[in-house]
């Protein structure tokens, strides 16, 4: 080794990339001369000349440290194996730089006086435990506890708030078992249309919350009182779902003139106007029926003819040629009323009528003929699912009505009873009848589901065309009150008829 080669300062790190940008910024401008072969090169700056790297053209080499005043000695290396403390790491293009220097250091110039900067490290910059080694040469000045570990009198625990301080906003709530957090009080469901379309939403019913809201302009909207709430209810149980597909309501009575036939049309324009899906009533009385005469007819059509033609139907559009719709959106299928017919519609006639009506419609209601023993009300009993039961305001009346749950509960029609809905129907106007009407209500009420009561109406007790818009406030409020009974029944199972049960195995 000659002197030239002894003279060199020994490189620490790895050699310079040999690119074109690392020769052009590491070792200055191309017009720098070159030293003759056998010349001593650069070597370390003398005491009190320059200092190194002032300008664009000194470095140092590549991962090595910066020169210490106090280079250790062989004798304080430690020795092959042992543990060494973690040091700085410097990336590959990290120069040795003063507060003069201009040259690129990768980021993070060298101060004298201040510690260097830690970079990323060209190699493997984690240690077998997975941690970085450029963390390891701060983590020990930094301050900290050791989880868990006992906390001097005097002092606050991280994490935590000193006495009289306040916590975090969300942090350190106290809460009921059974409350939601104050970040969880809105919700998707608190954004309604009323809310956000103040304009949008209906009117309230006529009475001074409309006037306040029309003087308004709308901005002010009265709560709803107890009777539109209660409204509301009877409604959404009217619009129960029904669970079978079809729902069959026999309404019938013992004794004529009390208001069987009325009551159907009632019930079933009811149903149709707050309902969305078909209604339709049927006039199953053997003999000529009165049920065509409470709306304006459409077709001369009647059930009869219906039967007549069964094989042609295949579709809603076929049989809706057989009935009449009134504005309510009742459809109506009328029963035969040539005089000169002289077969009377049976049970089996019934049942062929009410298998087809099945397909097409979600809720049928029956207009029976009085008594219980013709041949076409055997064949409404076997198919109802629930039963409606007229009775008058009168001592004959409701004995009747009472006789007819007694013959049904004879004749293993028990579930029917249980389930019905008996109406008491005023046919006159408020006269000074010594019936203790409570008294009435009570008794049906301890043998059914639930009584409703029916009072006198002028545009009822002409016998003519039943419009839903005619009727008083008391009356149409009493057929919401009958449908929401009736609606209640739709979400329960089929009435299974007598001998229609499956045989063990």
């Amino acid at each position: 080794m000659d002197e030239s080669e002894q003279d060199q300062p020994a490189e620490s790190g790895p050699a310079r990339p040999g690119s074109f940008w690392a020769d052009m910024f590491l070792s200055g401008s191309d017009d720098q001369e070159k030293p003759e072969p056998g010349a001593p090169g650069p070597g370390p700056p003398a005491a009190g000349g320059p200092e190194l790297g002032s300008g664009y053209g000194g470095y140092r080499p590549l991962d090595s440290m910066p020169p210490t005043p106090d280079q250790p000695s062989a004798a304080d290396q430690p020795e092959p194996g042992a543990e060494t403390p973690p040091q700085a790491a410097f990336g590959p293009w990290e120069t040795y730089e003063t507060e003069e220097g201009y040259g690129w250091t990768g980021g993070y110039g060298m101060v004298p006086g201040q510690p260097a900067a830690q970079s990323h490290d060209a190699g493997n910059s984690h240690d077998v435990n997975g941690r970085d080694r450029a963390y390891g040469a701060y983590a020990a000045d930094l301050p900290h506890e050791r989880y868990g570990a006992p906390v001097a009198p005097g002092t606050v625990a991280p994490g935590t708030v000193a006495p009289g301080g306040e916590a975090p906003p969300g942090h350190g709530e106290q809460l009921v078992p059974g409350d939601r957090p104050a970040w969880q009080a809105e919700s998707a469901d608190s954004l309604t249309a009323d809310l956000l379309l103040p304009g949008r939403h209906a009117a309230p019913p006529p009475g001074w919350r409309r006037r306040l809201y029309r003087i308004t302009g709308g901005l002010v909207r009265a709560p709803q009182s107890a009777a539109e709430r209660r409204r509301r209810d009877l409604i959404m149980r009217a619009r129960t779902p029904v669970a079978a597909g079809h729902h069959r309501v026999a309404v019938l009575s013992l004794k004529g003139g009390v208001g069987k036939t009325t009551t159907t049309v009632g019930l079933g324009a009811t149903l149709a106007s707050l309902r969305g899906d078909r209604i339709i009533a049927v006039d199953a009385n053997p003999d000529r029926g009165t049920l065509s005469d409470k709306l304006r007819l459409e077709t001369a059509a009647t059930v009869r003819d219906l039967l007549n033609e069964a094989d042609q139907i295949q579709r809603y559009a076929d049989v809706r040629a057989y009935t009449t719709q009134a504005v309510s959106g009742l459809e109506v299928l009328a029963s035969d009323r040539d005089p000169t017919v002289s077969v009377a519609f049976g049970a089996r006639d019934y049942e062929d009528v009410a298998r087809i009506l099945g397909h097409y419609y979600s809720v049928c209601v029956t207009d029976c003929g009085t008594g219980l023993l013709h041949s076409a009300m055997a064949g409404v009993l076997r198919l109802a699912d629930q039963i409606v039961l007229v009775s008058s305001p009168s001592v004959d009346g409701a004995r009747s009505a009472s006789a007819t749950l007694d013959w049904l509960a004879a004749h293993q029609y028990g579930d029917l009873v249980r389930g019905a809905v008996v109406v008491i129907s005023a046919i006159r106007p408020r006269s000074k009848s010594a019936v203790d009407l409570a008294r009435l209500e009570q008794h049906f009420a301890a043998r059914c589901r639930a009584v409703v009561r029916i009072p006198y109406d002028a545009h009822l007790s002409e016998g003519a065309e039943v419009e839903l818009g005619q009727l008083s406030r008391a009356t149409a409020d009493a057929y919401l009150v009958l449908a929401a009974e009736v609606g209640d029944g739709f979400s329960g199972h089929r009435h299974e008829p007598p001998g229609s049960a499956r045989p063990a195995r």
